[in-house]
């Protein structure tokens, strides 16, 4: 183990989000196998890549602009920072892990260092355009190897002169045995989202929808402090069978409690490339509406453990909640195949495809 090459994983937001906390597992099973692990992000106490046991952290600057024009500003100077204050850090022997198309200043760094860097690529929406195209020429001129957590994704930027593999994105094993036994409703009627703060992730569609069906309870979880929740829905009335909760911790009770999950991202704004929570939600058999493009129509399969449904179509996406939620039947076969599809998705299986690539290639 002691010639195996250290890894600086490098991720530009710390917080609640997918990325992250894929980013988590592989940095935890890298430790657990005697590596040495080096991690640059944005400091935050309580983001998925805080505080992790046998890791050395790098803390890295960056500060979030509502405004597109000073983020961008932001964004790239985070970029030079992140580059002068690793360069004597990282070496030749190395091997640089990307986490996201953002921290572009560290393929350069690898890059200039003659390191070995690997992207993993999880998203395809990237604005304004123009950044989108930069990003992605920084990876192909960069990358040794692209992990992609979709097929979506490896179509969606066809950088075909990289190495490019497949690694879906796994549930962790310790969530796993967090999960308490849980049998179908007969009478189900809760509906889940978790999702970040951002129109384009559909929490007004959401918010329509429990309008739509006060016959049903739902609940909104969003990566966001409830001051923020405060102001963005400062303007508006919601409905009162929905209740909206700040950035959580611990999910369990959440999904515990839903009979349903939802992930309504607007197509026009946001392409959904996995859907990490809606597997969280098949380990309690929870059957799923997702948006009609993009990689996570990978994760359900379509009509048996979900349905592909476009948010904007408020008429289908209130006729497909219901034919799920008022049939008892149906609702039982989904609940059922969504536990079965869960194996799909396992931990072992991402670990062992993501070693291979880094270590065994």
């Amino acid at each position: 183990m002691s010639k195996s090459p250290r890894i600086f994983a490098f991720h530009l937001l710390n917080d609640r989000s997918g990325s992250p906390k894929v980013l988590s597992q592989l940095l935890k099973k890298w430790v657990e196998d005697g590596r040495e692990v080096h991690l640059y992000t944005s400091t935050h106490k309580n983001g998925f890549l805080s505080d992790m046991k046998g890791v050395v952290h790098h803390p890295g600057w960056y500060n979030f602009q509502s405004n597109p024009w000073l983020r961008l500003v932001y964004f790239t100077w985070s970029q030079i920072v992140l580059f002068i204050k690793m360069w004597s850090k990282v070496r030749k022997n190395d091997l640089v892990y990307v986490n996201t198309v953002l921290p572009f200043g560290a393929a350069i760094l690898g890059k200039c260092k003659g390191a070995r860097v690997v992207y993993h690529i999880h998203e395809s929406t990237v604005n304004p355009w123009i950044l989108k195209w930069f990003l992605f020429k920084v990876v192909a001129a960069s990358a040794h190897d692209i992990i992609n957590v979709s097929k979506f994704v490896q179509e969606s930027h066809n950088i075909t002169r990289v190495k490019n593999h497949l690694v879906y994105n796994a549930i962790e094993n310790s969530y796993l045995e967090k999960v308490l036994p849980k049998s179908p409703s007969d009478h189900p009627q809760n509906v889940l989202m978790v999702c970040s703060l951002k129109k384009y992730k559909g929490v007004y569609e959401f918010v329509q929808l429990a309008s739509d069906n006060p016959k049903y309870i739902f609940r909104l979880v969003l990566n966001a402090s409830p001051s923020e929740i405060e102001t963005f829905f400062q303007a508006d009335t919601l409905p009162t069978n929905l209740t909206v909760f700040p950035s959580q911790k611990d999910l369990h009770p959440y999904y515990q409690w839903a009979d349903v999950i939802v992930n309504l991202s607007r197509p026009d704004g946001w392409i959904e490339t996995f859907g990490l929570t809606i597997i969280e939600g098949m380990a309690y058999g929870l059957p799923a509406i997702v948006p009609p493009v993009g990689g996570i129509l990978e994760v359900i399969d379509e009509g048996k453990s979900g349905f592909a449904v476009d948010s904007r179509d408020s008429i289908q996406l209130n006729k497909t909640l219901v034919s799920m939620l008022d049939n008892r039947n149906t609702y039982r076969s989904m609940s059922s195949i969504a536990k079965e599809r869960l194996t799909l998705f396992r931990e072992e299986e991402m670990m062992k495809k993501v070693n291979s690539v880094l270590f065994e290639m």
